[in-house]
Formats: C-alpha cells, structure tokens, sequence
C-alpha cells in the first residue's frame, strides 16, 4: 500500500468540482485536514458571522466524507506545523490543497512547501488569479480591461464530478472536536436569525443555485431592488468553497436574458483577488495616494455616530435597514451595502477602513479581496474607484429602487409609515418617536465631505 496523502482543505469546502481531491484520490488513501489558523491573518481572522458559517459547513463536509468512506481531520494552531505533524503521524509526504491568495495563506503555502511536498491546483476562481495579463505581461489595475481579458479565457473547463469513493489510510490520525472550538456565539447568542436566513453545506450551496438558475436572466431587472431581492445569495457559498466558480458559471450561462450582468459579477469577484496579489495590504492601506491626507472624523462625536451607523439608528431608513439586516442575517443586498458604505465615509466622514473592519466581523461571506475592494472603490481610494466626490443619497436611492418593504421588514418601529412617507419620514411629518432623527442632514454631511476632499488634495 503506497503512503497516504493529505487534503488540505481552507476556503474550497466541498467534494464536487474539486481539483485538489481527484489528484489526492488518485494516488490513494486521502486524508482531509482542516486547520483553524487564526494566528497566521493577524486581524483578519475569521469574524464572528464567518465563524458561524465555518462550523456548520465543517459539520455538512464531514458527513459528506463520512458517506465515501473517509472523514475530516480537525487540527488547530500553525498550519505547516500542524499538517507536517499529521504527515509524520500517518506517514505522509505530499499534501495536495487549492491555492489560495489572501497574504496570510500564500506564506503558509510557502512554509508547507518547505516542510511537504506541496502540490497546489487551480479551482476557486474562473482563472487562476496573476494569469490574466496585459499585451506586455503585467497585471490589470482596471477591472473592465480585466473583465474583457478574462472573458476571452471563458468558458472555464466543465466541473469534474464527486470521487465514488475516497479510499482512507489504515489508521486516521488524532483530530480535534469541533464542539471544542467555540466556533458558534453562545453568552449571547447573537445567530438565531442566522439559521432562519441560511442553510451553510455543499448540499444546500447546489439547492441555492438551482433556485437561482430561474430566476438568473431577469438578473438586471431585479438585482437592485431590495423588497425583491433578486440577488443570486451565492456569495456564502463561493467564498467557502461550497461551490466553485466553475460550477455557478455553467450553471446560469445559458439562462439568458441579463445573466452576463450576474457573471460580469462573477468575474469581479476574480478581479478582487488579483488586487490583492498585487497589493497584499489593500485591506488596510489606500490603493491610491490622491486622497491619504483627508482627515477622517475621529473622537467622542465620530465614535457616536459609527455606534449609530452600526445598529442602523441614523434616521436615515435605508441604511438603518441594512445594518439591522446585516446584523441579524450576516448578510446584506448588494445595491444597500453601497448605500451603507457611501453614508459612513461621505456623510459621516468616517475612515472606510472602520467599515470594512464592521463588515468583516458580521459578513458571512466576508471576503478579504472582495470586502477591501468593494469599501475601497466606495472611498475612492482604490486603484479602480467611484470618485469621492459622487455621494450616494440615501433618501433619494431609497424610493428610485422601492425600498419600502425592506424598511417596513428590517425597521419595525417604521413598519406602520404608509406610502412614500418610508424613505423620509422625519421630512414627512410622521416620524415614530422610537425612530432616531437624522444624526446628519444629507446636505451638511455631502458638503462637509466635499470641504474635506478639497483640503486633502
């Protein structure tokens, strides 16, 4: 009987369309490992929402080795030394894993490659980030010359199917519990909408995409409006690996319609990873020089208002509602986290980096190359970025995409405005008194971040 080998699993948590298993599988005896590292990202371990998310979709992935004749390893601690631990104990050599590009992981890859034969493959993205280069070889800034460039590359190859059985070693060396990893809120338990909102696991990923695929070529038409949410809901799903973007495009491509507005989208998510291999640090540190010398609010007053921002008692609806969705369901639509976003760094005049840090504790599909991208292009501080000077009005976005009935779901004390009233109802005249007045007016907060644009350049 040849050596085991190991599948080190991180982002890419399912047994369909996934490169490094069939390798794994081919050779023999598999064993999966996943190791929590929180030591390795620093400040972007994994927030409170994705923690939830990773603990129900280890439980979903073990099963689902469980039921080919294998099971998952669980380790905790330094990822090199944890996996050449596991090697050592089952007599392993080579690890087989998909390559992952946030910072922290590219220098674990690096340093099991020192202690492991380390074989890395291609399969969370429609490319392989760092491939998809300009006429002289270097790496796209813009996404829509990337979006043209990668398109000319797509299809990407057919997904390969589930192994019909992954043959495990003589002995399955030690693993921690899950149970033991605290993963899931408990003094308080923050979750509970959680559940009612998502069903985390591969199994549960594939019923989300066959409900979307229906409803794919009217993308264009629905996507913006929040009552409606005609949102695909996939992002979940796709940052951890449930699916792969393989998968999702062969799916929906022939849908029709406005489904290339969905896979333009699909293919942003690839841009955002080639942002990050080139500037590891985006998370923290502007794209663009042009404005490092605006001076964000901060102190008692700043700390107030982000406190508001946070738990959506602005006064402005809208943006109420999507930090009460987000904070209920670790999720919010897409055109409101725009809106959301645009409101704490031009009218509150808050540093982007506080948002996205907000995000990416409550975010179930809290991405770093999509979140510092998305808050950066907010900001315009991004190496591709709205400018700041286009501020986003909350109170005229609100009615322009019906938001009514979102409000009316996520605001309760407003749940009684009848009409247009929803998107203003302080303007209104009918304001609920256990509804906060605007912390801001629009006017005030636009031109106090426009003042502050000009002092910067």
């Amino acid at each position: 009987m040849t050596d085991p080998v190991l599948l080190w699993l991180r982002r890419d948590l399912r047994l369909a369309d996934q490169p490094a298993l069939v390798a794994a599988a081919a050779e023999g005896a598999v064993i999966p490992v996943y190791v929590l590292d929180n030591a390795a990202a620093k400040q972007y371990a994994m927030g409170g929402a994705s923690r939830w998310w990773l603990h129900h979709s280890l439980t979903s992935l073990d099963a689902a080795l469980r039921g080919k004749g294998s099971r998952l390893i669980l380790r905790r601690g330094d990822a090199a030394e944890e996996l050449a631990k596991v090697a050592e104990d089952a007599g392993a050599k080579r690890v087989h894993a998909i390559r992952h590009f946030e910072p922290w992981w590219r220098n674990a890859e690096r340093a099991v490659g020192k202690a492991l034969d380390l074989v890395c493959h291609d399969g969370n993205y429609l490319a392989r980030p760092g491939t998809i280069t300009t006429g002289s070889g270097g790496q796209y800034k813009i996404y829509t010359p990337f979006w043209r460039a990668l398109k000319a590359t797509l299809p990407p190859p057919e997904p390969t199917r589930v192994p019909a059985h992954i043959a495990a070693p003589k002995t399955w060396p030690e693993s921690d519990s899950l149970a033991d990893w605290d993963l899931l809120p408990t003094k308080p338990d923050w979750s509970t909408g959680f559940g009612k909102a998502w069903t985390p696991g591969e199994d549960a990923a594939h019923k989300r995409l066959n409900a979307f695929r229906d409803q794919a070529a009217r993308y264009d038409e629905t996507r913006n409006l929040p009552s409606i949410d005609g949102s695909s809901r996939l992002s979940p799903h796709l940052h951890f690996g449930e699916l792969s973007a393989a998968q999702v495009w062969h799916a929906v491509t022939d849908a029709g319609g406005s489904v290339d507005v969905f896979l333009s989208e699909i293919g942003w998510r690839d841009y955002a990873q080639n942002v990050i291999l080139q500037y590891p640090d985006y998370g923290t540190r502007n794209g663009r020089d042009a404005l490092g010398g605006l001076e964000w609010r901060t102190g008692k007053e700043a700390n107030a208002d982000l406190k508001a921002w946070q738990q959506g008692r602005t006064g402005y609806p809208i943006v109420d509602a999507g930090m009460r969705q987000l904070w209920t369901t670790g999720w919010m639509h897409n055109r409101v986290r725009m809106i959301t976003a645009s409101f704490l760094i031009k009218h509150l005049l808050i540093d982007w980096r506080a948002g996205e840090r907000w995000f990416w504790d409550c975010l179930v599909d809290g991405d770093y190359g999509s979140n510092s991208v998305n808050w950066q292009w907010t900001a315009g501080t991004g190496i591709d970025s709205n400018m700041f000077s286009r501020v986003m009005a909350p109170l005229v976005q609100s009615p322009k995409f019906d938001a009514g009935d979102y409000i009316r779901e996520w605001v309760p004390e407003l749940a009684g405005v009848k009409g247009d009233a929803i998107h203003d109802p302080e303007e209104a005249g009918c304001r609920p008194r256990d509804y906060p007045e605007k912390i801001i007016g629009h006017r005030e907060g636009r031109e106090r971040a426009l003042e502050a644009a000009r002092r910067a350049r």
